[in-house]
């Protein structure tokens, strides 16, 4: 599509606007993902927010273990290496790195790179359960970050601004929602690779241009012939899917499967629910992305985001749901035991559970199961 290659393009200068817009005097938030750190506010201070995503590499995983024990999820051992190393241009070029505390997993980022770089980290709270109290904990860390953008930028968050910056967030989460529920048609209309890429691209990219590159990806899905054919539906969820971490992605178009839906708490941007433009903003903030959204699996209870798979895999047609998790990971990887049963009890539908810890050892049988799997659908 002309659309994702314009995005492509984008991205491979983005580094280099990023440093001049630098040396104007703009600065540069960065945020590990999640989805709990409202960009709104970052836009509306008139900084630029960009999300640490990338991954997929053994070797700042293996980094890491010089400063922090094994047992942290792959993903963020990944994110200590690459900011320890000095080598990644991204944490090179931020000027704040903000972080929604949701697990350990993330506070071993934030304490590693806080003791061992000269990164600025700030840092707020995100509660484990949906309720009045949580809400307003949330919210009162949402207002600290406000103010701390204020100091840290200069700018004043006003209202005024602020309804700015929601109109345009709110736009491209409804654009991403709309391409995505395209691929309830059976054959989809748009490849895995490339929604994926949409989402990660959307966490880098200048918003404004992503809105643009989004309508035109519309337009052209709507535009151009549908597939004559497709493999078997997969539903693809997990906890992280990472810039560069596209084994599971490769396995299944090279064994003949669909991805046409995933459900991920960190890397695919979420999307189902806008935030309100009335009332006081700041709480719509808290309500979108707090309590409307679908919460990851370390929240209490669970059953919120495994209701929403077996929905997704209804709603979209599914006929097998693949699970992959990175390596101690432990909410995913406690659920993974007891959610096939359920979901086999309420779809019929199989499921198999992959893990990961970035290791170019693991491509080769993930490739065979995946293989294996995609087969016993077919039959």
């Amino acid at each position: 599509m002309e659309a994702m290659d314009r995005l492509s393009s984008h991205l491979k200068t983005r580094l280099g606007d990023l440093r001049k817009v630098k040396k104007e005097g703009r600065k540069i938030i960065g945020y590990p993902p999640g989805g709990y750190l409202p960009e709104e506010l970052v836009l509306a201070s008139g900084a630029i927010p960009i999300c640490l995503i990338r991954g997929g590499d053994h070797a700042p995983v293996e980094l890491s273990g010089a400063y922090i024990c094994r047992w942290i999820d792959t993903f963020y051992r990944a994110q200590i290496g690459y900011g320890i190393s000095g080598d990644d241009p991204y944490y090179n070029v931020i000027d704040l790195l903000a972080v929604a505390m949701t697990d350990n997993h993330v506070r071993a980022l934030e304490d590693v790179l806080d003791y061992n770089t000269d990164i600025e980290v700030f840092t707020f709270g995100v509660p484990h359960m949906k309720e009045d109290s949580t809400f307003k904990y949330y919210l009162h860390g949402i207002n600290t970050l406000k103010a701390k953008l204020e100091e840290f930028t200069g700018v004043e968050i006003t209202d005024s601004k602020l309804k700015e910056t929601i109109a345009l967030c709110n736009r491209e989460r409804e654009l991403l929602k709309e391409i995505s529920l395209l691929r309830k048609s059976v054959p989809a209309p748009i490849s895995e690779k490339d929604y994926v890429a949409l989402h990660h691209g959307s966490l880098l990219a200048d918003k404004v241009f992503m809105v643009e590159i989004l309508e035109s990806v519309l337009d052209e899905l709507k535009q151009r012939p549908v597939p004559a054919s497709e493999g078997p539906r997969i539903l693809l969820t997990g906890s992280t899917l990472a810039m560069g971490d596209y084994r599971v992605l490769d396995s299944v178009e090279d064994a003949g499967g669909s991805i046409v839906i995933e459900e991920f708490a960190e890397g695919i941007r979420p999307y189902w629910h806008n935030v309100s433009p009335d009332g006081d903003l700041m709480s719509a903030l808290a309500d979108c992305y707090f309590m409307q959204r679908v919460p990851p699996a370390w929240f209490r209870p669970g059953k919120e985001r495994l209701d929403f798979v077996i929905k997704l895999a209804k709603d979209f047609n599914v006929s097998g749901v693949i699970w992959y998790q990175l390596m101690y990971r432990e909410s995913y990887k406690t659920e993974s035991y007891y959610f096939p049963d359920r979901l086999k009890k309420e779809t019929g539908l199989p499921m198999l559970t992959l893990e990961s810890d970035y290791d170019q050892s693991e491509t080769e049988q993930m490739r065979t199961r995946v293989e294996t799997f995609v087969e016993t659908i077919r039959r």
